[in-house]
C-alpha cells in the first residue's frame, strides 16, 4: 500500500480532540502575558512609569537609567511567570520573525550565577547582520548589526523567554526589517495628517493610524500534508486535479465549523488573548478547509506586531491538533486562495477623521478632505502601491476572479461618489452635510428595523472605503502587513502635506480648503472605479486611466524606485535610495528562489513519483492487452480499436512531462547564470513559471487515468475536506 493511502488511513483514524476548556472569561486573562500598561503600574516606580509612558505616547526617549529602572521591574515580573531567558523579537527582510535567545545569567565571581537582566539587555542586542539578506547593504564579512527596543510594542512571554519587539538595523544606520520605515512612516503620517487636521481645528495634537487585518488560512490533515513533499516544500499543490465537489455549492462559506477546527479555533483564541492579541471574529470561508480571524482594531503598530505572532502561534497549534496550517496565498488550484485584508483608517486625539457624517458641515468637509488626500496618494502612487503586495506566492491569487484584480483602483460607493462630484461641480463655498446610516423595515412580522449603511460593498474593489475606513483587499494572506503600510502611508503623508502647503498659499481659510480640494477630486478621479474588476473591458479602461496593469512580480517591484517613489520616501524621511535599491535586490532573490524552490519540487516529484508510477500502470495495461489477445477475448474499449487508447495517453503525457522537466531544468540553469538579480528575476518568471503550469497540466490528466490505488500523493478530494 503506498505513503498515500497510510497517511489516508491514519487522518482518517484521527479523532477530534476536545474543545479547550475556558480559563474564565475572556476579561479575565486578556494580556496574561503580556507587560502592559497595568503590569507597568504595578512593577515599576512611579517616575519610571511615567517617563515610560511619555515615551510611548509622545516619543519622548528614555535615559539609560529609566531604560535600567524598567528592565528590572520586567524581570521581577518574568520570574514570577516562570521565564529564564529574553530576546529581541524582529522581522527580517525576507519574510517571518527571528530571535535569538539570552539566559537571565551572568557569573557572580564565587563560582556561581546570579539572575541578570539589565537595560542594556532590554534595550539592544547584536544580531548577525550578516546571515540576513541585506541587498548590499552589508558584506558577507561585515556581520554587526542591531536590534533596538520599541517601547510602544509591550512585551510578551511565550514558554519560557521574554520576547522584546524591536527595530533591526544595519551598523551603518540603515533598517534591515520592516519595523523601523513603518514607524517613521507613521510619523510622517502623523506630522502631515495633524498639520491638515489644525485647519479645522487647531486643537488637534496628534493623529494615529489603526490597522485591523483580517487573516485567511487553510487547514489541512497533518498525515495528509507529509505525504505531499510539495505542501511541505513550497506551501502549495503544484499538482492535482481539482476534486469533483470543491467550492461550486457555496456551502462552506459561514457553514458550521467542523469540530476538529473549533477546537483548533478555540484553543488559539485563548492563547491569543493571553498575548493581548484581541481576537474576535471567527468563520468558514468560501473554500473547503478555508478559515478566517480577525481582532478588534488596533494602533498600527501593534496591529502588525500582533499578526506576525498570530501567524506563529497559528502554526505551532494546528500541530498539537493534527493539522497543517497553510497561509500561502494559493495552496490549491480551482478554489479561492487567501488573502489578509488590511481596514486601514485615522483618528486624531480628538476623534475619528474618516467616520461620516459628521456633527457639522466643517466635519463634513473634513472627512471629505481626508479621504480625497487618501485618493490622491494611492492615484500618485498606484504602481508603488501594488508593488508593495506582490510576490512569488500572491501573484498566484491576484486577478483570478476570487481576490482584487492586479489594477489598484478605488471603490467609495454612490453616496460618497455623488458628495465628492457635487463638491467639484459647485462654484459655491457653501458646505455640505451627508446621510448617515438609514432604516429599512422588512416586511416580515417579528423582525426589528435594520440600519443600512451609506455604501455597497464591492468585492472587486481592491482599494474600497467601507464606512469608516479603506480596506486594502489585495495583500497576500502570508504576507507582513507592514510592507502595503509603509508604502500606503508615505503616499497619503505625501499628499496630505502638499494638499496643506497649497491651501496655506491661497490663504488658508475655508474658501482656499474648497478650491484646493476640487482640484484633488479632478486629478483623483481615474482612480474612482463602481464597477466589476474582473471584466475584460475594466482592464482596457484602466489603461485609459493611466492606471498600472502590470502582473509580473519582478517587473511590478521597480516602482520601488521609479523616481516618483524615491523623492516620496526621502521626503518624507521614510527610507532612502540606498535602502530602496537594497530591498529591491532582496525581492528579486526571493522571487526566484521561491520559482526556483518550486522547479526543483516538481522535477523531483515528476521523475522520481509520477513517471515511475505512470509507467507501471501503463505495463500492468499492457500485460492484461496481452494476455487478452492470447486467449482470443474480446479487448476492452481502452484496447487497440478503442480510438486514443489509455496506454497511449500515459505515453504522450509521459513523454510531455520528461521532455518539459529536461527543458525546464534548463531554463534553470540559464537565468542561474544571469549576474544581475532583477534580470534572474525576470528570466525566471519568463522562462520557467510556464513550465510549473504546463507539466503540471499533463500530471493532472495521468492523476485521472492511473488507478487511485497505485496514485502517489493524496488527492485534492482527501486534502481538502477535514474528518
Amino acid at each position: 500500500m503506498s505513503l498515500r493511502f497510510h497517511a489516508f488511513e491514519a487522518a482518517s483514524r484521527k479523532q477530534p480532540e476536545p474543545v479547550a476548556q475556558p480559563v474564565g472569561r475572556p476579561a479575565d486573562y486578556f494580556g496574561k502575558f503580556v507587560f502592559n500598561q497595568d503590569k507597568m503600574f504595578r512593577y515599576l516606580p512611579r517616575e519610571t512609569y511615567r517617563a515610560l509612558r511619555r515615551a510611548i505616547e509622545q516619543g519622548e526617549p528614555l535615559s539609560r537609567d529609566v531604560a535600567d529602572s524598567v528592565a528590572s521591574g520586567m524581570k521581577r515580573w518574568a520570574v514570577e511567570m516562570g521565564v529564564t531567558h529574553c530576546t529581541h523579537w524582529f522581522q527580517p527582510l525576507p519574510e517571518g520573525t527571528a530571535e535569538k535567545h539570552d539566559a537571565f545569567i551572568e557569573l557572580d565571581g564565587k563560582g556561581g550565577v546570579i539572575d541578570e537582566f539589565s537595560g542594556k539587555m532590554l534595550v539592544q542586542q547584536e544580531p548577525d547582520a550578516s546571515s540576513f539578506p541585506s541587498g548590499g547593504i552589508r558584506s558577507t564579512f561585515e556581520a554587526r548589526g542591531y536590534s533596538a527596543w520599541d517601547p510602544s510594542s509591550p512585551v510578551f512571554i511565550v514558554g519560557d523567554t521574554l520576547m522584546i519587539p524591536t527595530v533591526f538595523i544595519a551598523y551603518t544606520g540603515e533598517a534591515l526589517d520592516y519595523k523601523a520605515p513603518l514607524k517613521k512612516s507613521l510619523a510622517a503620517l502623523d506630522h502631515a495628517a495633524t498639520a491638515v487636521a489644525q485647519l479645522f481645528d487647531p486643537a488637534v495634537r496628534r493623529v494615529t493610524c489603526n490597522l485591523g487585518w483580517e487573516q485567511e488560512y487553510f487547514l489541512v490533515d497533518e498525515d495528509l500534508c507529509a505525504a505531499r513533499p510539495d505542501l511541505m516544500l513550497t506551501g502549495r499543490t503544484l499538482m492535482g486535479h481539482s476534486s469533483a465537489k470543491n467550492q461550486q455549492m457555496d456551502d462552506h462559506y459561514f457553514g458550521a465549523i467542523p469540530e476538529r477546527v473549533q477546537a483548533f479555533m478555540r484553543d488559539l483564541e485563548i492563547q491569543a488573548l493571553q498575548l493581548g492579541i484581541p481576537v474576535k471574529t471567527r468563520h468558514n470561508e468560501v473554500a473547503p478547509n478555508q478559515f478566517e480571524l480577525a481582532p478588534i482594531f488596533e494602533e498600527c503598530n501593534l496591529a502588525v506586531d500582533h499578526n506576525m505572532l498570530l501567524m506563529s502561534l497559528m502554526r505551532r497549534i494546528a500541530r498539537h491538533h493534527g493539522f497543517h496550517c497553510l497561509l500561502h496565498e494559493k495552496p490549491f488550484a480551482d478554489v479561492n486562495g487567501s488573502g489578509k485584508h488590511e481596514n486601514w483608517s485615522l483618528q486624531t486625539d480628538t476623534g475619528v477623521l474618516l467616520h461620516a457624517p459628521g456633527k457639522t458641515s466643517e466635519e463634513n468637509l473634513r472627512f471629505a478632505v481626508f479621504v480625497v488626500e487618501t485618493l490622491m496618494g494611492v492615484w500618485r502612487h498606484n504602481g508603488l502601491l501594488k508593488a508593495s503586495i506582490m510576490s512569488a506566492t500572491n501573484e498566484y491569487r491576484l486577478g483570478g476572479n476570487e481576490a482584487p484584480p492586479a489594477i489598484i483602483s478605488a471603490f467609495l460607493g454612490k453616496q460618497l461618489d455623488e458628495l465628492l462630484d457635487h463638491i467639484e461641480q459647485s462654484s459655491t463655498e457653501t458646505l455640505f452635510s451627508m446621510k448617515g446610516k438609514r432604516g429599512m423595515q422588512l416586511d416580515i412580522p417579528q423582525i426589528p428595523e435594520i440600519l443600512v449603511d451609506n455604501t455597497d460593498r464591492n468585492r472587486t474593489s481592491p482599494f474600497a472605503f467601507v464606512g469608516n475606513r479603506f480596506e486594502f483587499r489585495a495583500v497576500g494572506s502570508s504576507a507582513n502587513c507592514a510592507s502595503a503600510l509603509i508604502a500606503l502611508n508615505t503616499a497619503v503623508a505625501e499628499a496630505l502635506a502638499d494638499f496643506r502647503e497649497r491651501v496655506v498659499k491661497r490663504g488658508g481659510d475655508m474658501k482656499a480648503i474648497l478650491e484646493t480640494l476640487r482640484e484633488d477630486i479632478r486629478v483623483c478621479r481615474p482612480l474612482r472605479f463602481s464597477g466589476n474588476g474582473y471584466s475584460n473591458e475594466w482592464q482596457e479602461e484602466a489603461r485609459r486611466r493611466g492606471l498600472d496593469l502590470e502582473t509580473s512580480t519582478p517587473l511590478s517591484v521597480d516602482r520601488y524606485l521609479d523616481e516618483d517613489s524615491v523623492n516620496m520616501f526621502e521626503r518624507m524621511h521614510v527610507m532612502n535610495r540606498h535602502e530602496l535599491q537594497a530591498r529591491n535586490e532582496i525581492k528579486w532573490e526571493t522571487y526566484f528562489k521561491k520559482v526556483q524552490i518550486e522547479s526543483r519540487v516538481l522535477g523531483d516529484l515528476s521523475l522520481n513519483h509520477i513517471l515511475p508510477v505512470s509507467m507501471r500502470y501503463q505495463t500492468a495495461l499492457a500485460q492484461n492487452l496481452a494476455a487478452l489477445k492470447a486467449i482470443g477475448a474480446s479487448l476492452p474499449s481502452w484496447g487497440e480499436e478503442g480510438g486514443v487508447s489509455l496506454i497511449d495517453q500515459i505515453t504522450a503525457h509521459a513523454a510531455a512531462i520528461a521532455s518539459e522537466v529536461d527543458a525546464m531544468t534548463e531554463a534553470r540553469k540559464r537565468a542561474n547564470r544571469i549576474p544581475s538579480e532583477r534580470e534572474r528575476a525576470i528570466a525566471y518568471h519568463d522562462t520557467v513559471v510556464p513550465f510549473l503550469h504546463s507539466i503540471r497540466r499533463h500530471i493532472d490528466k495521468l492523476e485521472l487515468i492511473v488507478e487511485d490505488e497505485t496514485w502517489p500523493l493524496p488527492k485534492y478530494r482527501e486534502l481538502m475536506f477535514i474528518r
